[in-house]
Formats: structure tokens, sequence, C-alpha cells
């Protein structure tokens, strides 16, 4: 596994003049890249949330901080890259992303939907969904999240257990309920919920498949304890 891991960490580790946590923001290769904005993201906000709030803090180098690094540059293409020709992270056609053992999104799907609806949909009937990811766009979707946690929502890797080309690991995801979320007032209060995946990669070490399992009910128990928006309302303009 020894020469595994410090491919992985050779093939990932790519300079960016604007980020330490992330590739394939800028370069040569992404002088064509169309991204969804008009211009290379900034996380400037969200990388002070993550090195603030962070329980782990792994060696440069290390295989865990190499497979955290790697899953924020996939989701930092998946959110700002609008073809799949541009992204770097993974293996197009045999792409799939998975959620809590649903049947699987390829590349394509998953870039259409985005990632808050890929990994919010739920099978549950109508009336006790949290969040209804079928009647969200990708970007209402983003504007929800952006307006309920607008210092960002920060993910860390907790735990590698196994190498490439299958890597398994825990994870945290967090951030601070400081704005509205579908009626609810904010709390102030950190929302975080915890999750394993499963990541397959090829031998240029692209993801192939990306496995995620979580309890939904973790982020939403923080997200809807505010009191509702309705509810806060002056009593003379009822």
């Amino acid at each position: 596994m020894e020469t595994s891991e410090k491919q992985l960490s050779a093939d990932f580790q790519v300079i960016s003049a604007a980020d330490k946590y992330r590739s394939f923001l800028h370069g040569d290769e992404e002088q064509n890249t169309q991204w969804r904005h008009g211009a290379p993201p900034t996380y400037h906000s969200v990388n002070r949330l993550f090195e603030q709030g962070r329980t782990k803090e792994w060696a440069k180098g290390s295989l865990e901080e190499v497979v955290q690094n790697a899953i924020k540059s996939w989701e930092m293409e998946l959110s700002h890259k609008t073809r799949i020709q541009d992204f770097k992270t993974i293996s197009p056609d045999k792409f799939k992303l998975i959620v809590n053992g649903r049947e699987g999104l390829s590349a394509e799907e998953t870039l259409k939907v985005g990632s808050y609806n890929a990994l919010l949909k739920s099978s549950m009937p109508e009336e006790f969904k949290y969040y209804k990811a079928d009647e969200e766009s990708f970007e209402s979707s983003h504007d929800v999240f952006r307006s309920a946690l607008p210092r960002g929502f920060a993910w860390e890797v907790l735990a590698v257990y196994s190498g490439p080309p299958v890597i398994s690991f825990k994870f945290r995801h967090w951030g601070y309920f400081e704005g509205p979320f579908k009626g609810h007032a904010p709390t102030g209060d950190l929302v975080e919920f915890f999750g394993v995946g499963i990541l397959k990669v090829d031998e240029s070490l692209r993801a192939e498949d990306v496995e995620i399992y979580y309890d939904p009910a973790e982020l939403f128990g923080g997200l809807l304890k505010g009191p509702s928006v309705s509810a806060q309302k002056c009593p003379f303009h009822t």
C-alpha cells in the first residue's frame, strides 16, 4: 500500500494559486474550463471554518490528507464546473454516485441535479420529507444551504480504513445555522453529521464509484430546530 499512497499523493498535489486544499482550479489545464459563475470559485470563508473547527489535522502527504483533498476537489468540480469533460477527478464513463444504497447516479445525472439534491434525495413519503430534492434545481438547492450556512459547509476526513484502489473512510460535515432554512429561523448553533464513504479509483486515480452512507436526520435535526419564521411575526401583524 505504501507505493499506492505515494502515487495517490503525487497525483492530487497539483499546485493551486488560490486554494491549498483543492486541485484543478488553476493552471494551463483549466484555461478552457467552463465555470458555472464565469471564473474559478474561492473558498476563503469555508477554509477558515474548516481550520477553526476540524478535529483532525493530518500530516502533509498522508493518505488521510490526500483523500480529504481529493474529495474536496471532486466536490469543487461538481459544484462549479458545468461540463463533465472538464472534470479531472472522475472517470466520466464509469462514474457512479451511490447514496445510502439507492440506485447510482451517472456523472451527467449527478452534475444535472447537483451535490445537495444527489445526497438528500429520499424515498420517504412526501409528508415526512425534510427536504424535497425533486422540487429543487441545482441552483435553488445551493441557494438554500448557502443561506442557512453562510460561513460554508466544511468537510473533513476522520479516518481512512483502506488505501487505493478501494478507499474506505469516515467523514464529518458541519456548519453554523446562521440563516433561515425552509421557513425555520436560524439558531446560530453548530449543525453537523457523520458518515462513511467508499471510493473506488482507476489506475489514474480518478473516481469510478463513490458510495456515501449517512443519516440525514442528523443534519435536519439541527436545521429544523429553529422556530417557524411565521411564528416569530409580530402579533399585531397577524
